[in-house]
């Protein structure tokens, strides 16, 4: 193979090579390293914010300046749209006495007569009425619950002082008389009505020859299984019967 170095150029080397039964190829090789650029060093251009030019700018200036021409931007686009509102308000303003003076025979009933206008100011007075309805109904869960809370502090001051009261009476023998003698007076209600509930007994029960019929008291006694043939209910009757 023969290499044939062909013209140079400033960011490429190009290169003939030559192949024994073949045409000519040209190959483009690229390297960093053949540049003579990749050995200078890089500066920043006047336009790319050097540190000369960042010391010497007043970015405070250009903020302020940047926020002047966004509102003069937004005042031009509002302008027109309050002229296109006002223009449409005058417009709906005067078609409304054209619409009041047709008469309701060449209106259609399925037709809304209600304007746009209506429609917000009717939900507008909805939207107050229900935020009244709520400050209403808030007020009143809050005055509720002061009411409740009220009323326990004044079932727990008085259940304070009747048992500070009870405390004193008790204490004290001179003054706790009066007490003593009520809780007699109760016991001994209590012991009455207790007495006048209690069962008579029969007219039978002294009799001398009470319960006894045959088999009242084995009915009376309670069967119960012995795993025991000497033992048993059965062994006992026999034994008492053949055995004495």
């Amino acid at each position: 193979a023969v290499f044939q170095s062909g013209s140079s150029r400033s960011h490429q080397d190009q290169i003939q090579v030559r192949t024994v039964g073949s045409s000519f190829s040209t190959l483009n090789i690229y390297s960093n390293y053949l540049n003579c650029v990749s050995f200078i060093s890089i500066k920043r251009q006047p336009t790319q914010d050097a540190p000369e030019e960042v010391r010497a700018r007043d970015f405070r200036r250009e903020l302020e300046e940047r926020e002047r021409v966004a509102a003069r931007e937004k005042t031009r686009e509002r302008g027109p749209r309050e002229h296109t509102t006002s223009s449409s308000s005058s417009s709906s303003s005067s078609k409304r006495p054209r619409l009041d003076q047709i008469p309701a025979a060449n209106l259609d009933a399925d037709d809304p007569l209600t304007d746009d206008d209506e429609d917000e100011n009717s939900d507008e007075e909805s939207d107050d009425d229900d935020t009244a309805a709520l400050l209403a109904e808030l007020e009143k869960i809050k005055k509720e619950r002061a009411e409740e809370q009220e009323r326990k502090e004044r079932e727990q001051k008085a259940e304070e002082e009747r048992i500070r009261m009870e405390n004193i009476l008790s204490g004290n023998p001179l003054i706790n008389l009066a007490g003593q003698q009520q809780q007699q007076q109760q016991q001994q209600q209590q012991s009455q009505t207790q007495n006048t509930f209690r069962v008579k007994r029969r007219w039978d029960d002294d009799v001398v020859f009470k319960n006894c019929a045959k088999g009242v008291d084995e009915a009376r006694k309670e069967k119960r299984f012995v795993n025991d043939t000497l033992r048993s209910e059965f062994h006992k009757k026999f034994m008492e019967k053949y055995v004495k």
